[in-house]
Formats: C-alpha cells, structure tokens, sequence
C-alpha cells in the first residue's frame, strides 16, 4: 500500500510538467461520455478519446473528491469536459459530474469504498500474467550456472508435479525458504554490438525449503506449470505485479533507439498482444509503462542503379514496456498495423 501511495505522489506531481492539453490530440470521433464495462483497459479507454492513448495523463483531471481519482472502476463515467477552455477527462462517480455549460465542474462529496484490486488494468493483463509474474531475465549468466539444481523427486523420479518432495544440491542463504524453479532458455545478445544481455530462464514453478543437509536440500513443490526436471535451477523467488495505477509515459530519453530481440511466444510474425524482449533496460532508464512507437526499416531496389536502398523507416505500431531488468525489458505490443519482426525499431513516440 505504501508504494502504491508514493506511486500516486508521484505521478500527482508529474502532471505539472506536461504540456497543455489541446483538441488536436482528440479524436474527430470522440464521445462525449463513456461509461466504464468490466474488461475495459486504461489503453482502451483512452483510445476512444485520444489519437494517442499514452498521453492520457495530459488530460487528466485530478478529482480531489475523489479518492485514487486516476484508478478507473467499472460503473465509472468517463465526461470530456472544457475548463478554461482547455479540455479536459474526467471520472464521475456516485453522483459527482461535470454540469453546466461544460466548463464548470460541480463535485458532489460522497464516500465509496472500493477494493484497489477491483481497479480497471492499464492494459491486458492477461496477455502478459504469465511472463510478469514467472519468466525472468538473467543479467549474469554465473547466477544461473551457480543456483542450486534439481536432482531428483522422490524415489529417484525424474519428474516432479506440485506437491512431490524434491531434492537439490547447492548453497542457499540463511531464512530464505521459498524458491522459483527456472529451466534455462536462450541466450540474449544484442543484436548490433552482440553484447550477451541476459539468459532468459523459464519458470515452471515454486518450491519451499524443507531440510539442509550441507549442500543437499529437501523441498516441496508447491506450484508447477510444467514437469520439473533434473537440472532444473533454484532461484530465489520474487513476486511482481503491475499495479492498477500506473499509467503510460515517454522514457526519459527521447533520443533512445532500441530493437526487438526476441518474441517470447516463439513465432515468426510479431502482432497485437504478443510479448517480445527488446535490448535497453535500467540502465538505460527504461521504466515500467514506457511507450516506444515501433518502426520497420524499408527497403527497396533501385532497377536503374542497380542497388538496394533504404528508406527513411515507417511507423507501423506501439509497445509498453511492463517490466524491465538491467539490460532488456519485457514489452507488450498494442497496435501493429502490419507483421512485426525481430530487429524492427523503437524510438519515443
């Protein structure tokens, strides 16, 4: 609770450095009102009203009556508004509204209490659960060679579900108990000064620590949404989730150019909703919710001279970033207006 609160602080105070609002960024078919659904997205949301939804936050209209103003629930109703003769969106709830002649708006005090967890999500969750909150980069590849592994289940199994006894050899920290089970995937290396960024481990589950015998341990699988192996790796586990009030934002180095390394689902042909990896990260200081525009190199053939040109390259969709790690983030796209593939660029929208 207290992070989300400083969130909030944070992003209360960042509003004062965004430019003024104008009816160009609004969409020609804007509604005047929308009434929040279950299963509605900040992203989507801000689409109906914007031509770029991530700059949701310059028109946002902080509702002191309100408490959380920017966490959207289902019910809520969403007003464009003019104040100043700037526009503005708003949230009406439990009889709070924008009245008038449109440039007044008229707050009702009333009180509602409402679980943060009810909150609409900025974007699909369910398009990124699975890689937020198990899958992981490694930024030091001896951190994975040195975990612990798996050795076996019990009486010698090869393979272990949730529930079995398993057993691992290695060296782990006073009071730590509860373990990530990791199977080790590819090697990411950039793909214009091959630097190695970062293994990617696949989680397959949790375990929680039993008995130390040494360097042998016992645990319990407490989890598992894959068969565990011998081999498998111990990680210290780490729970992460996006909270419901982070909101989309420009990284703070507009200059930054980046490409996509790898799309976590395995295909060819990257489009809307898929997860790929691209090469900056915390070092770069990338942070959760940046919006990168993607654009795809062209090139063509001159027949006369005889030679392959490139052209200036051509913006065909939008990624957010959802979680970083030191030199690679996990990023989600959100529009694709053609097949994306690995080494197309990003830049600041």
């Amino acid at each position: 609770m207290k992070k989300l609160l400083l969130g909030c602080v944070l992003w209360s105070l960042s509003m004062i450095a965004w430019g003024e609002a104008s009816d160009e960024m609004f969409r020609d078919d804007r509604p005047e009102s929308y009434t929040v659904v279950p299963g509605d997205t900040l992203w989507e949301i801000s689409g109906r009203f914007l031509k770029s939804p991530w700059r949701w936050p310059e028109v946002w209209d902080m509702n002191s009556q309100i408490n959380n103003p920017h966490l959207i629930y289902p019910g809520d109703v969403i007003n464009l508004v003019y104040i100043d003769g700037k526009p503005h969106l708003t949230v009406s709830r439990n009889g709070q509204s924008a009245t008038g002649d449109g440039r007044t708006i008229k707050l009702i005090p009333k009180i509602r209490k409402q679980r943060l967890a009810d909150a609409i999500p900025a974007i699909p969750l369910d398009a990124i659960s699975g890689f937020l909150s198990h899958s992981r980069i490694v930024s030091i590849p001896e951190t994975l060679t040195n975990a612990p592994y798996i050795v076996s289940g019990k009486e010698d199994r090869l393979i272990s579900a949730a529930g079995d006894l398993i057993y691992a050899r290695g060296v782990v920290e006073d009071e730590i108990t509860r373990f990530g089970v990791y199977r080790k995937q590819q090697v990411i290396t950039d793909l214009e000064t091959n630097e190695v960024l970062g293994i990617m481990a696949l989680g397959l589950g949790s375990a929680t620590l039993k008995k130390v015998n040494g360097d042998l341990l016992s645990l319990r699988v407490t989890r598992a949404s894959e068969e565990i192996r011998g081999g498998d790796r111990l990680l210290v586990s780490e729970e992460r989730g996006l909270a419901p009030s982070f909101m989309p934002s420009v990284p703070e180095d507009r200059e930054m150019r980046a490409r996509i390394l790898h799309v976590i689902s395995g295909v060819n042909q990257i489009g809307r909703f898929h997860n790929v990896i691209i090469n900056k990260g915390e070092r770069e200081n990338l942070k959760t919710g940046n919006v990168m525009a993607i654009y795809k190199d062209v090139e063509v053939r001159d027949r006369f001279a005889d030679e392959v040109i490139t052209l200036p390259p051509e913006r065909v969709g939008v990624l957010m970033v959802y979680r970083t790690f030191e030199k690679v983030s996990y990023g989600v796209v959100l529009k694709a207006s053609q097949p994306l593939r690995i080494g197309d660029l990003l830049k600041a929208p």
